[in-house]
């Protein structure tokens, strides 16, 4: 999870018309059209990485509009586009684990970023028990409710930009400035406007070892 900064004026000009149109309709009626320009801009608001566990989204197959605030508990930010992210469309985790429970800790938080800690182990920890509950609701993968294929993914994934950047997991890094570069490395998107598969959660660990 990352923290996410959410722009009113990336909703899309479609949705605010059919808002206009429709003023007591909900999400449920809007058209597949508005839905797929709606994924379209979350994607690109998010660097084509889902709002929950960091995965790259190769597509816009492969994620759908996830309701921070669950349309059963908000139905009247069913259509605010401030309550919408894109989440990856994996079974029993994310979006698909989320559903209609009440998130105590979300991307749009600036506390996810440090409430959440991560480890070369691929596991994350919570440092509050809102973060610990966040982490059961999306099965984020914990040492108390696992999701190994998860855990397995990032574990590949941070070793792999470590070990590309000298940098042994085992060892960790003591040299600040170099730390400092890679997390500005990680941060930046290439050139399709996308950022590298679970770059911010090395960035999390990156700043553990800077602290």
């Amino acid at each position: 999870m990352r923290r996410i900064s959410k722009r009113n004026d990336y909703e899309p000009t479609s949705l605010t018309q059919w808002k206009r149109q429709n003023k007591h309709k909900k999400y449920a009626d809007l058209t597949p059209e508005i839905r797929t320009e709606i994924r379209e801009i979350l994607l690109e608001e998010r660097f084509y990485l889902c709002g929950h566990c960091c995965q790259q989204i190769k597509s816009i197959h492969d994620c759908h509009n996830e309701h921070i605030e669950p349309q059963q508990l908000a139905q009247n930010k069913t259509l605010e586009f401030s309550n919408l992210i894109a989440s990856c469309n994996a079974k029993k985790q994310c979006g698909d684990s989320h559903q209609h429970h009440a998130l105590p800790l979300t991307p749009l938080m600036d506390e996810c970023e440090t409430e959440l800690q991560f480890s070369i182990s691929g596991r994350v920890n919570g440092v509050t028990s809102r973060a610990e509950k966040a982490i059961e609701i999306l099965n984020l993968g914990s040492s108390t409710l696992p999701n190994n294929l998860l855990i397995s993914k990032r574990k590949n994934a941070i070793e792999q930009i470590l070990f590309i950047n000298g940098i042994d997991p085992s060892e960790g890094l003591e040299d600040d400035d170099l730390l400092n570069d890679l997390i500005l490395e990680l941060a930046k998107p290439n050139d399709d406007g996308k950022l590298e598969s679970f770059s911010p959660i090395i960035i999390n660990i990156l700043k553990q070892w800077l602290t």
